[in-house]
């Protein structure tokens, strides 16, 4: 049995060699002539999987080790009898870490001594938001959550869902909807130039779902105008080859790397090889736990001098900061043409440094408050007190 698939995707070894044998291929690059002969195929995000590329070919089994599955043709697969699976969730954690040092790092900007005072709100209710949403409330923010779909299926009204641009009123807009590009609510540009005009010096938009949620030229041109918001944006329009000058006016850039902890992009590989064992009737014998390193950081100490929003900041910021990811896309931008710029940006995802979720760190708390170790439990770090 053969398996092809993308070369990024880890621990490829580890839990398919006794399936079948691995061919390993590029995900951006790879072709119909790299999987007429395969049996199986796994992907990430950068592979499109449809007719063009599965046509003829004997595969009969897709999987994407991503949240996302636009990038798939699943109606083409199911019509043909090929059996798909993704990862829903895997790295829901880790983005929610991502925005979590982004508000902090925006929160220190600001000068605020309670980083929970600023209202956030939550555009999509899926894995990620939702996630996001329990995290922030139990911290003791404000949060607004939009997602029409999602309240037009909650017929007994239990959560308390609001407009978009209600939630375009907060201090912080988050954004963690898929990309959809037909039907009663898509999301295509769902951020545009009129949405864009209604954001202020006085708030912070975070886009770390999908590139094209955000009109980008919209988006550059109301950072060029005064009174401009703050943005930080992980993902882009027209990957890899994305807007230099976008780049340049946003506050923080990062190469699309929201939900690439370890953690996140093993508990993909971990979700799809459980769904192919299931399709091949094989027992599930592997699981993601047995192969996580110690991490680099594991230890963190407080006294009871600790303020819990100073603490949480200094954790937060030692286990992820997100201004190294932004210097080093930056400077990988810095080539001279725009295919240059495109494999420098794959280049910054492909060998992306190893980044552990809090849950990897245990912080010891010496005679601390109550609210000081409430603040570590909601973050999601282990506690000894």
């Amino acid at each position: 049995m053969l398996i092809v698939a993308d070369e990024n995707i880890p621990l490829l070894d580890s839990f398919f060699e006794d399936i079948g044998d691995i061919r390993r291929v590029s995900g951006r690059h790879i072709a119909a002539s790299d999987v007429k002969d395969a049996d199986i195929l796994l992907v990430r995000s950068v592979t499109r999987v449809d007719a063009t590329l599965l046509a003829g070919s004997r595969v009969r089994f897709v999987g994407t080790a991503t949240i996302g599955t636009n990038h798939i043709d699943q109606d083409w697969l199911r019509k043909q009898g090929i059996a798909f699976a993704s990862a829903p969730g895997c790295n829901a954690r880790s983005v929610v870490e991502y925005v979590l040092s982004v508000l902090s790092l925006y929160a220190e900007q600001r000068s605020l001594e309670d980083w929970a005072t600023l209202s956030v709100g939550i555009i999509g209710a899926g894995n990620v938001g939702g996630a996001l949403d329990r995290c922030l409330s139990r911290l003791g923010f404000q949060v607004r959550v939009c997602d029409p779909p999602r309240a037009l299926a909650d017929e007994d009204g239990a959560s308390d869902f609001v407009s978009l641009d209600e939630a375009l009123g907060c201090d912080v807009v988050t954004l963690h909807t898929p990309l959809i590009e037909t039907g009663d609510y898509p999301t295509v540009h769902l951020l545009g130039a009129v949405e864009l005009a209604g954001l202020s010096a006085g708030q912070l938009l975070i886009n770390s779902s999908r590139g094209e949620v955000v009109d980008g030229e919209a988006l550059l041109s109301r950072l060029s105008q005064p009174d401009a918001p703050t943005v930080a944006l992980d993902v882009w329009e027209q990957e890899p080859r994305i807007s230099v000058d976008l780049v340049r006016r946003v506050w923080l850039a990062t190469p699309h790397i929201a939900g690439y902890s370890l953690e996140g992009k093993v508990q993909g590989t971990e979700m799809v090889y459980q769904a192919l064992c299931r399709f091949l009737g094989l027992p599930v014998r592997k699981s993601a736990g047995q192969y996580l390193p110690q991490p680099a950081l594991s230890k963190l100490g407080f006294t009871r001098t600790a303020g819990p929003a100073e603490a949480a900041g200094i954790a937060i910021r030692a286990c992820y900061d997100p201004r190294r990811d932004d210097a080093h896309l930056r400077y990988a931008l810095t080539q001279d043409s725009n295919g240059e710029r495109g494999q420098a940006f794959d280049t910054l995802r492909r060998t992306y440094r190893v980044r552990r979720e809090f849950s990897s760190v245990k912080v010891q708390l010496k005679g601390g408050s109550r609210s000081l170790q409430d603040v570590f439990r909601h973050l999601g770090f282990k506690l000894k007190v």
